[in-house]
Order: C-alpha cells, then sequence, then structure tokens
C-alpha cells in the first residue's frame, strides 16, 4: 500500500514537472517597418503625386491647346469672310453693266452683309487707260454705283456702302493690252468698319 502511493506521488509530480517545465510558447513580434520600405513607401508616394500633377498639366495644356485653336480657327474663317466680301468684278469696255459671273460674287457680299450689320464697305468703280480722265472718272463712278445698287436690291441699307470712283489712276496691271485692260476694269471694296470679327453667313 505504500509502494503503491509512492508511486502515485512520484506520478503525479513526474506530471506536474511535465507540465511546468515545458516550453513557454514564442509571442510573434510585430514587425517593425525598415528604413528600405519606409523609402520605398515615400517614393511610391511621391511617383502618384508627379503622375497626377502631370495629368493635370497635360490637361490643362490640351484645353490651352483647343482654346488656342478655336481662336486661330475663328481668325481664320474671319480672314476668309473678308476676302470673299474684298473679291473684285469686272466690266466689259466701256459698259458699267453686271456681268452674269459678277452677279454670283456680289450674291456672297449680300449673305456677308445681312450676316454682318455692322460692316460697312466702300466701292470703287475703276476703268482702263483708254479714254479722257473726265469720262473715266464718271464711268468709274457709274460702275461703282451698278454694285451699290444690286446690293441694295437685295436688302442691303444704302447708308452702308460708299462709292468712289479712280478713273483710270489707279491699275492693278500698269501694261498697254487686253489683258492689263480687262483686268483694270473693275469694281473693288472695301471693308471701311465692323470687319474684325467677319462672321460667316
Amino acid at each position: 500500500m505504500k509502494r503503491a502511493m509512492l508511486l502515485l506521488s512520484v506520478g503525479v509530480v513526474a506530471v506536474v514537472l511535465a507540465a511546468c517545465g515545458g516550453k513557454k510558447p514564442e509571442t510573434t513580434a510585430t514587425p517593425q517597418p525598415n528604413a528600405d520600405s519606409i523609402a520605398a513607401a515615400e517614393r511610391a508616394r511621391q511617383e502618384a503625386a508627379d503622375a497626377e500633377r502631370r495629368a493635370r498639366e497635360e490637361a490643362e495644356r490640351v484645353a490651352r491647346q483647343r482654346t488656342a485653336d478655336s481662336l486661330a480657327a475663328l481668325g481664320q474663317s474671319s480672314e476668309a469672310v473678308r476676302t470673299l466680301l474684298g473679291a473684285m468684278i469686272h466690266f466689259d469696255y466701256d459698259k458699267a453693266t453686271l456681268r452674269g459671273d459678277d452677279v454670283g460674287v456680289l450674291d456672297q457680299k449680300v449673305s456677308i452683309l445681312q450676316a454682318n450689320p455692322g460692316a460697312r464697305i466702300r466701292v470703287s468703280g475703276h476703268c482702263d487707260e483708254r479714254g479722257s480722265d473726265e469720262y473715266n472718272l464718271a464711268l468709274g463712278n457709274r460702275r461703282a454705283s451698278a454694285a451699290k445698287q444690286y446690293l441694295v436690291s437685295h436688302g442691303i441699307d444704302a447708308g452702308r456702302i460708299e462709292t468712289t470712283s479712280y478713273g483710270e489712276e489707279r491699275p492693278i496691271i500698269p501694261a498697254h493690252d487686253e489683258s492689263a485692260w480687262s483686268a483694270n476694269r473693275r469694281a473693288e471694296f472695301e471693308v471701311l468698319s465692323g470687319g474684325d470679327d467677319l462672321r460667316q453667313p
């Protein structure tokens, strides 16, 4: 009986010792960021900020370019309208009658003047060198008046159109043949005011 009790006591002691003598479980340490990972995170943040800044700058550049392109296109269209408004018409020898091929040119001018009610023009009549100065001044005046009358008859206020005659004094081609004379028998159109921003009809 004593022996059994002794064995039992030894067994209990062994169990207790085994339980107490075991290794304690290791606690997991929270990893601390090292200097390399901090630098990498800062680089990534800086790269993202730089990419965002570049994207914003590019968007602003594109917007500025579009604005510039629009203004350039507006300037080109205004210049094209001014060119059409300034297109000359020509006359036959010793005539102030509008020719059929020039009526279309005048119709374009009507449309432009209707689309730009602030525009005022001057029509100047010109002649070739043949004939006296007095005769050519009168003929140039009739040519300018014929062009003005056409515009007025198509709805343009007469107060927006001045006329003058230069006779033979301002030839385009200062030569003495039919080709030069034909070019010099003309009416020219000059924008006096309201021509800075001409709209297309």
